[in-house]
């Protein structure tokens, strides 16, 4: 099936080009789509792989609509596995995580790689949950095209869509199954299917040249080879003007080498996309999109190659100029270790020995090639050739998309070790998993002497726990969870600070002013400079390292309100002035900045932000009326609420999280086990006094 990207055709597809071109006996052109039961042999992992050849592919979906299971499917029929592993006996490659196995879901993405045809793939399974959002965007930086599993029984549901955005946000091709299938039977229906067909070339043709073309040169649509076919589909996807929807049952073990042929035929080859690494030549250059910790060998970075190759036990640099040693490089296949020598372009590859690395870090063979591309950039850029003016790290950010959006964490709690001896190794655990998933955020509250994590939801950081006691053997205690509430201030607010020390016998001094105002555009820069001419006289003797440590401290400070030490939202802090004594520390400039801002945020007026979730419940028509007066009583706005099928509703709803709390079990009583609800954070509301009133005496404990 081909769905128009704007809604406007869907007609079978991979049916008419099976059975229709069989028909019609060109066998010779069925090769590519044609499935097989065969096995193929794994190619050497030392041996180079044409990046044409290769196919890096994330595969996305709600939680149980069968991606896992798919993996396991894919990983049989190429022969990298000798059985099938399925997700209910906890027997899966790629959920190896004893939480993953428990509950039957997967939590961390994970990296296997086999071969299919003569080609590479690289797979990337990824988990369904709202709150694993975050181990799909970063898996999203590593892959070319993704796969999108739907749940036939279900259809499109709310996390399917979300993963969907992310993928379009990453510009990368989709591809996935739908629920309907007419197989071909008898010469009426075999007419029908060669109708579709002619409807799916005309389609494409509108889109393609080369289609055009061909048709033009023979003067009818009904003499056109498959492969034609095939690469204008191929093209039209990788534009994203067209998204192929194939058609199986990865449990029933139906349609999935279809699937596999699917993206060998439709998905980017790895040298099709990330041109913006030309600038790198030969050099290699990669991205770490995921680091994850491994008892005997220490901390893994996965990193995907874009240009070069990379080597045991060769050195690389991040382009924040660390300088890590490769020592051992295994060839992903979830956790287990196949030990290669090297990786090269438009592969994945697992490396053990960099110490330092985060996720979204560009890495580079050397300090070198790194000046190199900068100038080239600089130059395509500007037009002018020369250094850099700007900050590199920051410069390279924006020209090569190497952003990472962390989501706002939804909930925090308090977590504790059971004695005050083990809080060394509860601290190293910490950091470790915070580096493996930038999602959790970990911090010390001085107020209360604990150290609080913050959240996706509650099994998030159930997660969390358990992982603390089943890798690191400490049962850490969490505190009660609360609503990790925004702050946002009600009028600009005007401060100074004047700071003197003496340090190991050097004077200290920083003296500043500077004025923190509500913003209206959630997109502005949060630390801005006055750019009156008599703020500018003063500013302009700031050195740029100065400079950055006082953004530093200031974006530091903005992450704790008055309030409840929620961070602040949508303001802007204005410098009007900074003088920095001689002598003067980097980290004293930093402290001060923080200690400004947290003056002028203790008197200054500020208001409470709740975050909201959107909701998508779906239920028996005879349930409408209950669920909507409960929802009534938990503030929520209805958006929507619109039929599916003749026996359902689905009820689109953006309520207070405040006001959710065991909302599916509710659900399950009022609709007496038949209605569904899924959930996603959606942004944050201002409360009114009444409301904010309330919540700072749940938070409080008052």
């Amino acid at each position: 099936m081909l769905c128009h990207k704007k809604g406007i055709l869907c007609c079978k597809l991979h049916h008419a080009l099976i059975r229709g071109m069989r028909v019609r006996k060109r066998p010779e052109t069925l090769s590519s789509t044609r499935i097989t039961s065969a096995r193929f042999t794994h190619n050497s992992p030392n041996e180079r792989i044409d990046e044409s050849l290769i196919r890096n592919v994330g595969i996305l979906a709600h939680i149980d609509a069968g991606k896992t299971t798919t993996t396991e499917r894919m990983l049989y029929y190429a022969g990298r596995t000798e059985t099938l592993g399925e997700v209910h006996h906890g027997t899966t490659v790629t959920d190896f995580l004893q939480q993953e196995r428990e509950r039957g879901i997967t939590i961390c993405s994970a990296a296997v790689c086999f071969d299919w045809k003569n080609h590479r793939i690289n797979l990337l399974d990824t988990p369904g949950h709202i709150d694993f959002t975050m181990e799909v965007e970063q898996s999203l930086g590593a892959v070319d095209g993704t796969v999108i599993i739907l749940d036939g029984s279900a259809g499109v549901e709310a996390q399917t869509v979300t993963v969907w955005g992310q993928a379009n946000r990453h510009r990368l091709p989709s591809n996935g199954r739908t629920y309907e299938i007419s197989p071909i039977k008898d010469d009426t229906t075999l007419e029908r299917v060669r109708q579709r067909l002619e409807e799916l070339i005309d389609l494409l043709s509108g889109m393609d040249d080369g289609l055009a073309q061909a048709i033009i040169d023979s003067d009818s649509m009904e003499n056109i080879k498959l492969n034609i076919i095939l690469d204008a589909l191929r093209a039209c996807t990788a534009k994203q003007l067209v998204v192929p929807v194939l058609l199986g049952s990865s449990y029933k073990n139906v349609g999935v080498q279809l699937l596999m042929d699917g993206i060998l035929n439709f998905l980017p080859a790895a040298n099709e996309r990330n041109q913006i690494y030309d600038y790198f030549g030969k050099e290699f250059v990669g991205k770490v999109f995921k680091v994850m910790h491994d008892k005997q060998r220490g901390p893994i970075s996965l990193i995907r190659a874009f240009r070069g190759t990379l080597k045991k036990n060769s050195k690389f640099i991040t382009a924040a100029g660390n300088t890590e040693t490769v020592q051992r490089i295994y060839e992903p296949l979830a956790d287990e270790y196949r030990e290669i020598d090297s990786f090269s372009a438009g592969n994945i590859g697992l490396c053990a020995g960099p110490k330092t690395t985060v996720t979204g870090d560009l890495v580079i063979a050397n300090a070198s090639a790194l000046k190199s591309a900068l100038k080239r950039i600089h130059k395509d850029n500007t037009g002018q050739p020369g250094a850099i003016q700007e900050d590199d790290s920051l410069f390279l950010t924006q020209k090569l998309g190497l952003q990472t959006t962390i989501p706002d964490a939804v909930y925090f709690c308090s977590i504790e070790p059971p004695s005050a001896s083990q809080q060394t190794q509860l601290d190293k655990a910490l950091g470790e998993i915070q580096r493996e998933d930038p999602s959790l955020r970990v911090r010390f509250d001085e107020a209360t002497g604990q150290t609080v994590l913050g959240g996706m939801g509650q099994l998030h950081l159930e997660i969390i726990k358990s992982r603390i006691l089943s890798e690191y053997r400490i049962d850490a205690d969490l505190g009660p969870l609360q609503i990790a509430y925004k702050e946002a201030l009600v009028e600009p607010s005007y401060g100074e600070r004047t700071a003197e020390k003496e340090i190991a016998g050097s004077k200290q001094y920083v003296q500043m002013a500077m004025t923190i105002s509500p913003s209206d555009d959630p997109n502005e820069e949060q630390i801005v400079l006055d750019n009156s001419g008599e703020a500018q006289e003063n500013l302009k003797l700031v050195r740029p390292r100065q400079m950055a440590f006082f953004r530093k401290g200031a974006v530091a400070a903005l992450q704790r309100g008055p309030k409840l030490g929620g961070q602040l939202a949508n303001c802007t802090v204005k410098l009007h002035a900074l003088t920095i004594g001689k002598g003067t520390a980097d980290t004293f400039i930093m402290a001060t900045a923080a200690q400004c801002i947290g003056n002028i945020l203790a008197q200054a007026k500020c208001r409470l932000l709740e975050p909201d979730m959107f909701l998508e419940i779906v239920t028996p028509i005879e349930y409408v009326t209950p669920i909507l007066a409960d929802l009534s009583r938990r503030r929520a706005i209805i958006e929507e609420v619109i039929a599916k099928g003749t026996d359902s509703k689905v009820i689109k709803v953006n309520a207070p999280l405040a006001e959710l709390a065991d909302y599916s079990t509710t659900l399950r009583i009022i609709s007496s086990g038949t209605a569904t609800v899924s959930m996603e954070p959606n942004g944050h509301s201002p409360l009114n006094d009444a409301e904010e009133t309330l919540a700072l005496q749940r938070s409080l404990g008052l």
